[in-house]
């Protein structure tokens, strides 16, 4: 469990140091283009999901998961010696963007495949909470030493920073991958070898299985409830403030509650919400609660209950909704737990952006009041809660199928 709270540290460190600099590569690409950077990354994502299929197919864990991030340090070298020639011109900047963006869901995609692959579905359970915390610390401590190296060693340097963090998460794969086979359990015989199969595997796994198709529509739903709240929140923090720098103050305040009420959810409450209302409890509950909270929104749109909603939600999902939806993977086979669930992380989660972000966009053309979005937005909820349920009671089904032994009576029962 330590080593994988240091691996996800090391890993969002990485991506959160650099997450500064994307967001002025995307001033320097041109505010007007924005649209377009998220399409490039929609793109690019499509583009990278068969590269890491053919490494899945052919190359064992022990090597797969370190070319995974060793690749990433290796392009990060790359931009270093761009950006330090001094060459800052809109396609590089452009380039940047997307490519951290892509970076973003292929290292977090590739780490909770990992967790799945090596960890039962019992450990999950307890160790998900407080693994998942190790990456909000990394997410507070990434921006942080931005503030502080930034002025000091310039923009370029950040690069090799993050590359070096890369490095550690790499150490820590060795480490964890020589404990699951020093540890074997019946499940885990052969995990250390290629998964085979073929590169567009995950695309085909994820049509054909209602399970995988579920978690696909939820991460979809999810994806639409986050556009909407995003316009929202840019709409009410331009019209509640009258700066850049105020809007910029009330979005680091915003961040900080997030981050300081999803770490302390994540070290104490998670695994034992998991634990007592299961996969299907925590994921019904919290989009139900997600659900009442847009209708409040709607009601009375203020700074206020946004802020409050904006910082639950944000906590909740990264807490809760985030470690339920992995223990969903760990039921599955090794080739859905890598192609099927990076096909789903990548790129259903970044075509639901698109998507969203012009539904949102048609909604405003069409002149709707915050009212009838926030009322979309419920009643998405709802339907996220309904299929949150439905995939928790299955992963409970599979579980009892696979691992009898590990229930309890009373779970038993009810998987029965």
């Amino acid at each position: 469990m330590l080593w994988s709270f240091l691996y996800f540290f090391a890993l969002l460190s990485s991506y959160y140091l650099l997450r500064p600099v994307r967001e002025e590569m995307g001033i320097r690409s041109g505010v007007e283009n924005l649209q377009w950077l998220f399409t490039g990354t929609f793109v690019a994502t499509a583009i990278a999901l068969p590269i890491f299929g053919a490494m899945v197919v052919r190359w064992p864990r022990r090597r797969l998961l370190p070319a995974v991030y060793w690749g990433f340090a290796g392009q990060l070298a790359a931009f270093f010696f761009v950006m330090e020639a001094g060459l800052y011109a809109p396609a590089v900047a452009a380039a940047f963007f997307i490519w951290l963006s892509v970076f973003n869901v292929f290292v977090v995609s590739v780490f909770w495949s990992f967790m799945a692959d090596i960890f039962s579905n019992e450990q999950a359970r307890r160790l998900y909470g407080p693994i998942a915390a190790g990456g909000t610390i990394g997410a507070i401590t990434g921006p942080a030493l931005t503030a502080i190296l930034v002025n000091r060693v310039g923009v370029a340097n950040l690069l090799l920073i993050a590359a070096v963090l890369l490095g550690l998460a790499v150490f820590c794969i060795g480490r964890l991958d020589r404990w699951a086979v020093s540890h074997p359990k019946p499940q885990r015989e052969g995990e250390e070898k290629a998964v085979g199969g073929t590169i567009w595997a995950g695309v085909r796994l994820t049509i054909s299985s209602r399970y995988l198709a579920g978690i696909a529509a939820f991460v979809l739903l999810l994806t639409v409830l986050a556009t909407v709240i995003y316009f929202e929140q840019a709409r009410v923090v331009e019209a509640s403030s009258e700066s850049s720098a105020q809007r910029t103050q009330i979005f680091a305040q915003i961040d900080l509650a997030v981050n300081a009420l999803t770490v302390v959810t994540q070290l104490f409450v998670t695994n034992r919400l998991i634990g007592t209302f299961g996969v299907a409890g925590v994921l019904t509950g919290v989009m139900l609660l997600n659900g009442a909270g847009y209708l409040a929104l709607g009601i009375a749109p203020s700074l206020t209950t946004l802020a409050v909603f904006q910082v639950f939600r944000r906590a909740m999902e990264y807490s809760l909704l985030r470690p339920a939806r992995e223990v969903l993977f760990t039921v599955t086979s090794r080739e859905e737990k890598y192609k099927a669930k990076n096909f789903i992380d990548t790129v259903v989660f970044r075509g639901g952006d698109v998507v969203s972000a012009w539904l949102v966009a048609a909604f405003q053309a069409v002149g709707a009041g915050v009212l009838y979005t926030a009322f979309f937005a419920a009643t998405t909820a709802l339907a996220a809660a309904v299929l949150g349920w439905s995939l928790g009671r299955r992963q409970e089904t599979l579980r009892a199928q696979e691992h009898p032994v590990e229930l309890a009576p009373a779970e038993r029962k009810l998987t029965a």
